[in-house]
Formats: structure tokens, sequence, C-alpha cells
């Protein structure tokens, strides 16, 4: 049927006031802000110091550990501390600070957008150009790529699945980048499926997006072993287990992984990010943003180099709206309010929102009446209402033993309760002690 079997929501896309707008880079800051946690897993540790001269693509810091990933620097300019910063939603965090004095880059980068084609690097070697480079996955999660690469002992890689999809209502940055670096993500496609050693690889598209479809189905019929698959919208199907779900009809079983059914998963910006990186030595200090709401002077696709305020991006798009209410960092489904637009752009956030008093104004809540709509509506087959409600009570072990770590935070839930109930954000501040009651008691290493 072209779509998950389980769950799922149909929210109005509102993809129109950033659709198809070509993408436009943000000019260089006068200060940037680099996090040194900008993915799943340990921060990176920083490899400069104060009054250090660095230029675009050097190593700043250092992955922390397997699961981490390597930052480098978006800019040329000068080191002047390494402290804390805080980002959109209160949370503290280092950090790098410069001074940006230009766009020097490293001379080993190759900076031109000629298409490259050929490669002989081997797995391993490819594998460990992506780690090198600091590729995390920039469909909102951000786990290091180079660990998906790498499955465990005993699982085997055998398809490949690209996430074209992009579900959540408004953003449209993946869309626009499918249509202007189609054949980038090709190779970055055939790239990945020589560093897993798959012969098969599926990219996902919704059929709201004929023009992506259209021209990927073009180039893949050129390419063996990659075929391009429309699916019908249904809200989430970017989410990893709903794709792969879609497209081969597998699901994971809870508490498994992608790889405990033989797929691995990718977005396309990661998949164009690995392009560069293998073919043209460049490490992530960028990625394309919507930025998009009804009142936006300028909605459009914008390129992003990590460690810009994000109050200059806002700049380019026509400033914050006269009738905002909300800013979301991210779409409305997965994405949170912000509590503040001087924050750094990093890898994690893929797009800003700006929604009216009418937008963003919340119902009073009311009682459950135990309906089952959220219940219809989970595409992970859990009972949120009861998640919720044990969230409320501090039933921390219940909310373990009900699965709540399956929960993969996507509002289905919250989006169709007539109740008007904030099961989400129930659900998500559960999970969160649920999540560290786990490590806590996990062996330590």
């Amino acid at each position: 049927m072209n779509t998950f079997s389980i769950g799922g929501v149909h929210p109005h896309d509102n993809k129109i006031y950033s659709a198809h707008k070509k993408i436009e880079a943000v000019p260089l800051p006068a200060k940037a802000v680099i996090p040194l946690v900008q993915h799943i897993g340990a921060p990176a540790q920083p490899v400069v110091e104060k009054g250090d001269k660095v230029l675009v693509g050097q190593l700043i810091a250092k992955a922390g550990g397997f699961v981490s990933a390597n930052i480098h620097s978006p800019f040329s300019g000068t080191i002047t501390k390494i402290d804390t910063t805080t980002d959109a939603w209160g949370m503290k965090m280092p950090a790098i600070f410069m001074d940006v004095e230009g766009d020097e880059w490293l001379h080993e980068i190759d900076q031109t957008e000629t298409l490259v084609r050929e490669g002989n690097l081997e797995s391993k070697e490819l594998i460990d150009r992506i780690a090198a480079a600091g590729i995390v996955g920039l469909g909102g999660a951000c786990f290091p790529t180079h660990v998906k690469l790498m499955p465990p002992p005993g699982k085997t890689a055998k398809v490949l699945i690209i996430n074209g999809v992009e579900c959540e209502p408004y953003l449209t940055c993946d869309h626009e980048l499918m249509l202007e670096q189609a054949e980038k993500i090709i190779l970055g496609i055939k790239i990945l499926m020589k560093a897993l050693s798959v012969k098969k690889a599926i990219i996902g598209i919704e059929k709201n997006k004929p023009d992506a479809i259209e021209l990927m189905q073009s180039l893949a019929a050129k390419s063996l072993g990659i075929e391009v698959k429309p699916l019908n919208l249904k809200y989430p199907q970017g989410g990893e287990k709903q794709l792969i779900d879609a497209c081969i009809g597998r699901q994971v079983p809870s508490g498994a992984l992608p790889i405990d059914v033989g797929a691995v998963v990718s977005n396309v910006a990661t998949v164009y990010a690995v392009y560069q990186a293998i073919q043209k030595n460049r490490p992530l200090i960028s990625r394309v943003m919507t930025v998009t709401g009804k009142s936006v002077k300028r909605p459009g696709n914008y390129l992003v180099r990590f460690g810009t305020p994000l109050s200059d991006v806002i700049a380019a798009a026509g400033g914050v709206p006269d009738d905002t209410a909300m800013i979301i960092g991210g779409g409305p489904m997965m994405g949170r309010a912000m509590q503040n637009i001087d924050m750094p752009a990093n890898k994690r956030i893929s797009g800003l929102l700006f929604l009216n008093e009418d937008e963003a104004r919340r119902q009073e809540p009311e009682n459950c009446i135990r309906c089952g709509k959220c219940v219809n509506a989970c595409p992970m087959g859990l009972e949120p209402y009861l998640l919720s409600r044990q969230s409320e009570l501090g039933m921390f072990d219940e909310m373990e033993a009900h699965h709540v770590m399956d929960c993969i935070d996507c509002g289905c839930c919250q989006f169709t309760c007539p109740s008007h109930r904030p099961l989400l954000d129930y659900i998500r501040s559960g999970k969160a002690k649920v999540g560290a009651a786990i490590r806590a008691r996990a062996p330590k290493k």
C-alpha cells in the first residue's frame, strides 16, 4: 500500500511558503559560537586553544568516543575562548567561540562545484573518511553516520534506505536539496552502498514531491541497484522504522534497531554530505534549513554554516514577523518552542517556523474520554493515554514496562486527541527520566 502499516496521521503539509525556493547562503557572521554537542553521544573534545588561528574545514574538536563526531571550523578566524553557551531551550553546553575574519579554506579541500564521479576507496577507507568528516544524520536524530555503517558482529546490512520523505509539515529543505543536487545524492548513495557492501538501495519519497520523484527516478534508472519508491502521504513516514515498513514491508521489533531487519537508513541531506566528504574532502560544516511561516517576508531554504547565530538566519529571511507568538525549532509536530534566537545554528536544526497567536494557541485540556484515538494514531503501537498518565503520576517503572523508550516523539497522539491533552509533553518528560534510570543502572565500561 506504499506506506507504513501501524498508526499515523495526516496533518496539512503547509509547504507552500518555502517550496521550490532556491537554496540561498546566509552571509558569514562577525562572531561564531560552535557547540561541541551537535550529535547523539559524547561531546567532542577541543583540539584548539584561545588565540589559535583556524581555517575553514580545520578540525577544532575531535570525537569524544566511538559514538561521537568530529567538529570542524565553518569559518576562518581566531579562537577567542572555550566556554559554555546556552541553546534555544535553556540548556548549557560546551562551545568554541571565535571571531570570524574571512572564508579562507584548507588547501586540500575542493571548493569547486564540479561533479566528481570516480573513486577507488574501499569500505573501511570510506567509513574512516566519513567519520573524519564529522557526518551525522541530518534528518533530526544526529546519530554519527560512521557508527551506522559498522553493524555489530552477527548483523549484516542487506538494503540501504534513503529518506527523501520530509513528512514534517512546513519543511522543504530536503525537497529542494533533491532538486538542486540530485546527481551528487545518487553518487552519495553509491558511496554508502559500497561502504555497507550492499547491492540494493531504495529512495523513499512522498507523492507530494512529484518533481523530485521524477528527477530521482531518471537518475536511479541509470544506476544499478537503486530504485525510487513513491510513497503515499502519512506522518511520520520519515521515522526510520516507519520508512523501513513502507519501503520493504518489514517491522523493526520493540527494542531492536533497523540493522536487525537488515536495513540501514540515511537522510538525503546526510547522503549529500557523504558525497562532499568523499569526493571533495569537505567536512560537515553547514546544512540547509527551512525558514517559514505565514508572515515570514522571505520564506525559503537557507544554507547555514554551523555557529552562525540563528538571529542572522532570521534576518536573511526578513526578520521576525510582527505577529510572531512562537518560534519553533524544527517542524510543528516534533519541533520545540525556542526561548532565544541568538543561539548558534548546528547540525540538529532543520528549520525555523514562525507561528502567530492563533496558530500557537493551545486549547485548554479536558479529561481523557478513553476514546482510543491516540492508540490508533501511534505508529509504534503504544498506549499514549496510559504513558501520559503514568508520567503525570511519576510511575516511571510502569512506563518502562509499557515500552516508553519505543516512543519516537512524533506527536501523533497529541495531534489526534479530542480532549487536547498534552500527551507528548508528559511522555517526553517521563521518557527522559526512564532513559536516565536505564543509563544509571547500565554497567560502567
